[in-house]
């Protein structure tokens, strides 16, 4: 069964619960431990774990009071805050696939369904998929990341201070908490509950930050080794841009967990926003001939699969072609290496990507864009999808792939926002990538010369306010 089978098929079993039901809010959970704070997808924005739910119960780093009241809201057919992305893209057309209808098709199994409604919703239950954060500690500093979850972010705010010319991402160093891995009860909390949760766990995803630079990384490696979960799938997220002696030590923990049965499979998962120097512009810190070289050695080493995140911006929308290419090219390069067992799924690709759209900080909303003249990107970047679209050859993109982009061009092509939305957003354009180039010796309209009209734009928007 293809992809967009199962999900046809879930949504029809999903839709007997509610309209608006999403397995997410019970068996997805991002834990930020340095942060204290979590949620259960990436659309709404953490809330903070209360240290008095924390106290007796470790599951509330999931379980939450929040979540578990939007948990009741999903089971009375009531879409929680936060939901407002999955229901645009559904308020389209029946065709279009919401990331609550993909979400729902990975999680759902008879079981799971029955443990929900024929429980109650203020139960804790143990999720299939944790990601966690450990720290913020981090080699880069991307554009629309923040000091909560850069350190190098955090060292920029302390020299030069905030963004004030920015009205919705000033990054008040007054503002940030972060909390230093070796004093964070937090982390203790998190391996007070890992007896109990581990032992139904599914996927572990590492973030950050940059994990690699954690201690915490390192010591659930040795973890996993002395006590194995030979069904858990281990996913790292990393920028790989560290040095080559982080990423052979790596590949040695990676082989050895694997080799020992210590754990099902590992997945490395890294972050690419276009390509080019248009992509070091956006992830200042990347260096794009270093990554291409870890990833070259990460691969041949562990023969482990790769995914890559693209968090779709104003500033991918004009060269992602780039980018598709290049994933094209790794396929091609990396099929016959890379070694997975993905049983039932034939087509099944080695090397995979993802491309979410950014909504905030507004600077970087691909609505800003005027649409008569950036629309023609969109429509290009779906005609080189389905030039290279072949559902049975996994060198080329998925039929999933295509329409994951698809939805975003029609999402691009209907949202209008409201002039002073517009206004808000194009001033602040301006105003961030004009002190962004100041503090980090960059030039935009250099990198991004077919953005100058527009920049001229967001100016001259900024001279009438």
């Amino acid at each position: 069964m293809s992809d967009q089978d199962r999900i046809h098929k879930v949504i029809s079993i999903t839709n007997t619960i509610s309209p608006t039901f999403c397995f997410a809010k019970w068996h997805h959970s991002t834990i930020y431990l340095h942060t204290q704070k979590t949620h259960s997808c990436y659309h709404p924005a953490p809330h903070a774990i209360p240290i008095t739910e924390l106290i007796e119960n470790p599951a509330a780093l999931h379980n939450t009071q929040q979540k578990k009241n939007e948990r009741k809201l999903m089971l009375d057919g009531v879409s929680p805050n936060g939901c407002q992305y999955c229901q645009n893209i559904e308020a389209i057309g029946p065709d279009y696939i919401s990331d609550r209808h993909i979400k729902n098709a990975i999680y759902y199994t008879p079981d799971r369904q029955l443990e929900i409604t024929n429980g109650n919703w203020n139960n804790n239950i143990n999720p299939a998929y944790i990601e966690v954060a450990f720290s913020n500690e981090c080699n880069f500093k991307c554009g629309y990341c923040s000091p909560e979850s850069s350190s190098s972010f955090y060292n920029e705010l302390k020299k030069f201070g905030p963004y004030y010319m920015s009205a919705n991402h000033t990054l008040s160093l007054d503002n940030t908490f972060v909390q230093i891995e070796n004093k964070n009860t937090y982390i203790d909390s998190w391996w007070k509950w890992w007896p109990e949760m581990s032992t139904t766990l599914k996927t572990l995803r590492i973030t950050g930050g940059e994990p690699l630079l954690h201690k915490s990384t390192w010591n659930l490696f040795d973890k996993l080794i002395k006590d194995p979960k030979p069904e858990l799938e281990l996913n790292l997220n990393s920028n790989f841009g560290v040095k080559s002696i982080i990423v052979d030590k790596l590949i040695e923990n990676v082989n050895l967990l694997k080799e020992t049965k210590s754990i099902k499979q590992f997945k490395l998962f890294s972050s690419m926003d276009t390509w080019g120097t248009r992509a070091e512009y956006i992830r200042t810190g990347l260096d794009l001939t270093l990554w291409e070289q870890n990833l070259d050695t990460f691969i041949r080493n562990t023969h482990s699969e790769v995914s890559i995140m693209c968090t779709f911006n104003i500033l991918s929308v004009t060269s992602f072609i780039s980018f598709l290419q290049k994933v094209l090219d790794w396929r091609t390069t990396y099929n016959s290496i890379i070694k997975v067992d993905r049983s039932g799924r034939p087509n099944y690709r080695k090397i995979r990507f993802d491309t979410p759209y950014l909504k905030e900080p507004i600077q970087y909303d691909m609505h800003l864009l005027p649409k008569e003249e950036f629309l023609y990107y969109f429509d290009n970047i779906v005609d080189f999808i389905k030039c290279n679209l072949d559902e049975e050859d996994i060198t080329k993109f998925s039929n999933m792939e295509y329409e994951k982009f698809r939805r975003v061009r029609d999402y691009f092509a209907t949202v209008q926002y409201n002039t002073n939305k517009l206004v808000e957003g194009r001033t602040c354009f301006y105003k961030w990538f004009t002190e962004y180039d100041l503090r980090r010796n960059t030039n935009l309209l250099t990198v991004f010369p077919e953005m100058t009209d527009f920049y001229t734009q967001c100016k001259n928007q900024d001279n009438i306010t």
